[in-house]
């Protein structure tokens, strides 16, 4: 039971499937059941327009209460600790906070914090971002049937990246090949476990979804910073017109955006045929209806006289 999702470490794969089965049919316009209260809060401590929006609309689709919630104008500003923030919005009847936060595992020590109130990880620092991985699975799912056998490259900012922690650990679970590109030194030992690093000429004609990793120059620190040229990248690791014709005549390539354009990705790639970077985006609200409904069912938030589950119960 996902009383709080907010790791892939949390999803075997049975769990992904049946949370791929119910966001397809969300979808496909499976209603959603009728149900009581339910009040969501998104604190977003990092910016973000397609989780934060995306969460915001699922949560809206389900029929959940959102209650505003601006970190700028709380009281974290005043030195509040992110366990007395949730505490307090438990106190005051909060059900579920989706959140985002620059630290990695910043949710450990709020688990415990106030067991009546679900956390749910929008993604933290360099850590675990669920949402994303589910949405990424979702979109490859519905183009290929399955996951068994399918060559995955995955490309970028391998340093900065939840997405990539995320995404390789499950995929690799559902059986897949995995295989790394990018800058060399952004490999680190970590990914070992999941797949090789290729050069990237030799890796773009082998995969079936080309998963391109945006290059996050918010963390790079100031030496990195004024070594990094957006030209230079395009053309080492970037995924160029010309290295686009050496994609098999299927493959899709992926994104977990916001694209830097010609960094990452040619700009006229973006929106090209074989791209599926705004259905990933389209996925996401869908996907987020299945998690948050999930936590809802373990929870049982929402059921008429239910009572909060039992300390055994928690995760």
């Amino acid at each position: 039971m996902f009383t709080n999702f907010v790791s892939a470490h949390q999803v075997s794969p049975a769990d992904a499937m049946q949370l791929i089965d119910r966001a397809e049919g969300f979808k496909h316009g499976t209603p959603v059941p009728a149900h009581g209260p339910v009040y969501a809060a998104n604190l977003f401590f990092e910016n973000s327009t397609r989780t934060h929006t995306s969460f915001e609309m699922a949560e809206r689709k389900l029929g959940l209460t959102v209650i505003p919630f601006d970190p700028s104008h709380s009281s974290v500003t005043k030195g509040e600790t992110l366990e007395d923030t949730i505490k307090t919005l438990a106190a005051i009847g909060i059900n579920i906070a989706v959140m985002r936060h620059p630290a990695d595992a910043y949710y450990e020590p709020l688990l415990a914090a106030s067991p009546t109130l679900a956390i749910v990880n929008a993604g933290d620092g360099a850590g675990q971002h669920p949402s994303q991985m589910m949405l990424d699975l979702m979109t490859i799912h519905e183009e290929f049937g399955g996951f068994t056998g399918l060559n995955i490259g995955i490309v970028g900012d391998l340093s900065h990246s939840r997405v990539a922690h995320s995404d390789a650990e499950m995929l690799t679970k559902l059986g897949a090949n995995i295989f790394f590109s990018g800058p060399e030194k952004w490999f680190s030992p970590e990914y070992k476990q999941f797949g090789p690093y290729l050069p990237l000429a030799e890796l773009v004609p082998k995969v079936d979804v080309l998963m391109l990793l945006r290059v996050q120059l918010e963390r790079f620190n100031a030496d990195e910073s004024g070594a990094f040229s957006k030209e230079s990248y395009h053309q080492k690791y970037g995924v160029t017109d010309a290295l686009a014709q050496t994609m098999k005549s299927r493959a899709i390539i992926m994104h977990p955006a916001p694209v830097n354009r010609d960094v990452e990705l040619a700009s006229d790639l973006v929106e090209a045929p074989q791209s599926r970077i705004f259905m990933q985006m389209h996925n996401g609200v869908f996907m987020r209806m299945a998690m948050l409904e999930a936590v809802m069912h373990a929870r049982r938030f929402g059921e008429v006289g239910a009572a909060a589950p039992a300390m055994s119960e928690r995760r």
